[in-house]
């Protein structure tokens, strides 16, 4: 396990070395295989998780079956916690992109730690309002930015969680198929792949399998305000 990475997480970010490792130590490790659900949407929600490796998406379905992709987490970030403030069924459907490694801690377990570490509670609330904040701007760009902007912002976005310098460029590979893009720009495959073509063609970025390289993120930038 890469401690270094799971340090990251909102939950450890207000402990100290030592009292990290040790609740790291409390947690139990889960593989799962790529494409195997976490939890399902309406599930009880009684734990909290933490990536150490892989890719996570999180979604939601219409009662006619649409998809909807709200986002995707990848190695010190955390799920899961919501249930932790408000129980309830969970709001989502927590999915993993591909072989994924998570550390669990049970609600239980962890109201017992913050009740002796109240300083986690706020890092965690932080962790939670960076996220609704991410959901509000989604909501926002859905009704004032056209569907290039959206993908541009949604492609920064990925860059800037899962980017690797590349060549003249940063490789991003995000793992998702084309619908799961579409679905998380919140458009039709069809018009994704027509933003993406034209971007490509602009030589702003190149298209890979599962993966874009990009060449030029300042006009992405720029298109995606």
């Amino acid at each position: 396990m890469d401690t270094g990475v799971v340090m990251q997480a909102p939950l450890f970010a207000a402990l100290d070395s030592e009292t990290a490792e040790q609740l790291v130590l409390s947690m139990s490790t889960q593989e799962f295989a790529k494409g195997k659900e976490i939890f399902h949407e309406g599930d009880p929600g009684d734990s909290l998780y933490v990536i150490t490796h892989g890719k996570v998406k999180l979604g939601r379905r219409s009662p006619d079956g649409r998809e909807s992709l709200l986002s995707v987490l990848g190695p010190g970030e955390m799920f899961g916690e919501l249930s932790l403030f408000d129980p309830g069924p969970r709001l989502t459907s927590a999915t993993t992109v591909n072989d994924t490694i998570l550390i669990a801690l049970h609600n239980e377990d962890l109201r017992t730690f913050i009740s002796r570490h109240p300083e986690v509670a706020m890092q965690m609330l932080a962790g939670l309002a960076r996220r609704l904040r991410r959901t509000n701007e989604g909501l926002s760009d859905l009704v004032f930015t056209d569907v290039p902007g959206r993908v541009a912002k949604a492609l920064l976005d990925l860059s800037a969680r899962f980017g690797q310098p590349y060549k003249s460029g940063v490789r991003v590979t995000h793992d998702l198929t084309q619908e799961e893009l579409a679905q998380l720009v919140g458009a039709s495959r069809e018009t994704v792949n027509k933003a993406l073509a034209d971007f490509a063609a602009r030589g702003w970025l190149v298209l890979g399998a599962k993966s874009v390289t990009l060449l030029d993120t300042g006009r992405l930038v720029r298109r995606a305000r």
